[in-house]
């Protein structure tokens, strides 16, 4: 007799499937990019996941921004306008700056842009791995990032994204175990690359000379080397500088001026992305096209008092009289430089200048 339910393969068998399923998926995630398609599709579905578990937080806020209370929002409105006339303050200092450094820019024949273009964007996960310093933001491939493109909050410089999918991306962290970034001290302009270290709160400079002038509480900045992190941009701040006489590298630690942990909106920095050789070559032809219609404006202006341009539209005759007395060597055409060259001109040989010999 037939049984009713047919029996399929054990647990053990299908365990041991599964299993190796899943260690050649992430073989071939990690060594190739076949799943790269796959990954950006799936983020479509997982992209919904992220506003649904974040939807009770948001609620929740919005319902305690209701319930504020009046004092506390009148309080907050007072530090806001101090904050902000403060800034204005500033801001006029700053334009001031700007376009002085837009002038010596010019002078210098230089197309670098003065201030980036940024754009907002908001952190909805971070990767649960401990080992790793990646979050992921609501932006993505169809909002125009880029790979390689620097994210920063209001405080500094945050990492770059690694990893594009079509509404969100990967950022990964300056405190990333892998990542490094070329800075220098604000204060000498010393420069040095500071190394993560997998802790989010401590960056490390690498390879810095134990006489370097280096100290505590000076702040690190992007140096723009490498055309990846714009120039100006602050980093982070010595904590520590361990000198050890055995040793000919310095020990220097150092803590991100950005939130890492923090931050929830974040600034998309969209930068020239020409090379420093296209920067130069279209600097060069405008420059050169700015030479050539100077000299198209100047070239009328030097044909008038000139004499040699009169005999184009007069006689020979007629422009002798205004320039000199002696009518054979205007009857040539050309200024007399000396006696020598005005001779030839008066001599009968040539029939061209009959006016010179009737006015004799």
């Amino acid at each position: 007799m037939k049984p009713l339910f047919s029996k399929g393969p054990s647990l053990g068998v299908r365990l041991l499937v599964l299993v190796v399923l899943s260690i050649s998926l992430m073989v071939v995630d990690a060594r190739f990019t076949l799943l790269q398609p796959v990954r950006s599709q799936m983020s479509l579905v997982l992209m919904q996941s992220y506003w649904i578990t974040d939807l009770p937080q948001r609620l929740y806020q919005g319902v305690a921004s209701q319930f504020g209370s009046r004092t506390e929002l009148v309080a907050e409105n007072e530090k806001l306008k101090t904050e902000a006339l403060l800034l204005q303050g500033r801001l006029q200092k700053l334009a001031a700056l700007t376009e002085q450094n837009v002038r010596l820019r010019e002078l210098l024949n230089s197309s670098a842009l003065v201030n980036e273009k940024v754009e907002v964007a908001e952190l909805i996960g971070m990767d649960p791995n401990p080992f790793t310093q990646r979050i992921l933001i609501n932006k993505g491939e169809r909002d125009g990032v880029f790979l390689g493109q620097p994210v920063l909050d209001a405080r500094g410089l945050m990492g770059q994204v690694v990893e594009l999918m079509p509404y969100t991306s990967r950022v990964l962290l300056l405190t990333d175990s892998t990542h490094s970034i070329p800075v220098q001290v604000n204060r000498n302009g010393l420069r040095a690359i500071a190394s993560g270290t997998g802790n989010p709160e401590r960056l490390e400079l690498r390879h810095v000379a134990d006489t370097a002038d280096i100290k505590e509480g000076d702040l690190l900045v992007s140096s723009g080397l490498g055309q990846r992190f714009p120039a100006g941009y602050p980093v982070a701040t010595v904590k520590e500088v361990i000198h050890d006489s055995g040793q000919p590298f310095a020990i220097v630690r150092a803590v991100p001026t950005a939130a890492l942990n923090r931050s929830r909106y974040l600034l998309l920095v969209f930068s020239d992305s020409r090379s420093p050789e296209q920067r130069a070559t279209e600097a060069a032809q405008a420059q050169e096209a700015a030479d050539h219609q100077g000299q198209a404006a100047g070239a009328p202006a030097q044909a008038v008092p000139g004499t040699a341009a009169a005999p184009a539209t007069t006689p020979p005759a007629a422009a002798a009289a205004p320039v000199s007395g002696h009518p054979a060597p205007a009857a040539t055409g050309h200024a007399p430089a000396t006696p020598a060259a005005a001779a030839p001109a008066a001599a009968p040989a040539k029939p061209a200048h009959g006016t010179s010999r009737e006015r004799h």
